[in-house]
């Protein structure tokens, strides 16, 4: 097997670990669970998480919230609103509303399973009496160019919002929910993942049973396992990527070059601050070809970055595969725009996955002969 190739075999393999039906269905294994009255899932890997959901309950009145195109595994009998990712639209303000009235609707005494990925926080959305659209859209685009990272951007959406950090679920007359979650952040906390729209408001009025059911270190576990079938030393194992892409760049690098062969392994969520007009291209994009730019000319190197959720920024690529022949001069224009995306590809260097089914942040994975 080329490296490359086994580079993007070891990514699957992180994959498919921390995929919704998957996550889902071990959790309900392991720790059994009474059958929901009414499912909402909401995210990026809502339609896997809601598939694991549904084939252990059978058909429970279930609603859908995820990204366009990422419906392919929802149940037949789902409601299903896809909406925009990263700056929410339309179907946002939408999806906000109807899982609101479909909360308030449930009866007393009633059991409703919240199932919550990355991605839930453009995906639906009620703000606060005086916003629209364009003021939220606005906002978003502002905090996402800043290089603001994911706590900040939670912080202020909370703020905006009747859905999110515990708001929507002070709404609720039943007697309890359970909230399984996929984590996509530094820590693991439900107040964070999705903005809380899973999480519970202060001293709930009813029971109230959270879970973390997939996250980066479990993605990074099963890497780490597929690279040790394969007679791989794993280097490095670290959840670090909590930076700027430029700050993050020179220590992988410096990293890959100094250390011992094998495999390094990375996760997290960086963060990137966009010019004024940025071209294509998301972090992972941008944050390869840097990496692709300090490993230049260095023999032995393939290193792939990408988002576990199969997409980066407004583009329909994970991410990409560079190595010591990457790089160009050319480049460093492709940077500066944050035009990464079509450089990458012209150099057939783009990583494309489609929908996965998951969002647990990003990898990057390095072999070092």
């Amino acid at each position: 097997m080329q490296n490359k190739d086994l580079l993007r075999a070891l990514f699957d393999a992180g994959v498919r670990a921390v995929r919704g039906d998957t996550s889902v269905a071990g959790a309900l294994i392991d720790t059994p669970c009474p059958t929901p009255d009414q499912i909402i899932a909401v995210g990026k890997a809502a339609a896997a998480m809601a598939r694991a959901a549904a084939d252990q309950f059978g058909e429970v009145p279930l609603l859908i919230v995820t990204k366009y195109g990422h419906s392919a595994d929802a149940p037949d009998h789902a409601e299903i609103i896809e909406a925009a990712h990263p700056v929410l639209d339309e179907n946002s303000l939408k999806a906000g509303a109807r899982i609101r009235e479909v909360v308030g609707a449930v009866a007393q005494g009633s059991h409703l399973m919240m199932l919550v990925s990355g991605g839930a926080s453009a995906l639906a959305e009620d703000p606060v009496d005086g916003l629209d659209l364009a003021g939220l859209s606005a906002r978003a685009r502002e905090m996402l160019a800043s290089g603001a990272d994911i706590h900040a951007m939670n912080a202020a959406r909370k703020k905006l919002s009747r859905v999110k950090g515990g708001a929507l679920l002070r709404e609720f007359k039943g007697a309890r929910v359970s909230t399984l979650a996929i984590s996509d952040v530094e820590g693991d906390a439900l107040s964070v993942i999705g903005s809380g729209i899973g999480d519970a408001p202060e001293d709930p009025p009813f029971e109230f049973h959270p879970r973390i059911v997939a996250s980066n270190h479990i993605a990074r576990a099963a890497v780490s396992a597929a690279a040790a079938e394969r007679g791989l030393p794993v280097q490095t194992n670290a959840e670090t990527l909590y930076d700027d892409i430029n700050t993050i760049a020179p220590q992988i690098v410096e990293r890959l070059k100094s250390g011992a062969p094998g495999l390094h392994l990375f996760g997290g969520e960086p963060t990137v601050v966009l010019p004024e007009n940025p071209g294509q291209g998301g972090r992972n994009q941008a944050l390869a070809l840097l990496i692709a730019r300090g490993i230049s000319g260095t023999h032995g190197l393939q290193v792939l970055v990408a988002g576990t959720d199969g997409t980066d920024g407004p583009t329909d690529a994970a991410g990409a595969l560079v190595d010591g022949d990457t790089w160009e001069a050319s480049g460093d224009d492709a940077l500066k725009r944050a035009d990464a995306g079509p450089w990458l590809d012209a150099r057939g260097a783009l990583l494309r996955t489609g929908p996965t089914g998951t969002n647990v942040m990003d990898l990057v994975i390095a072999l070092k002969a």
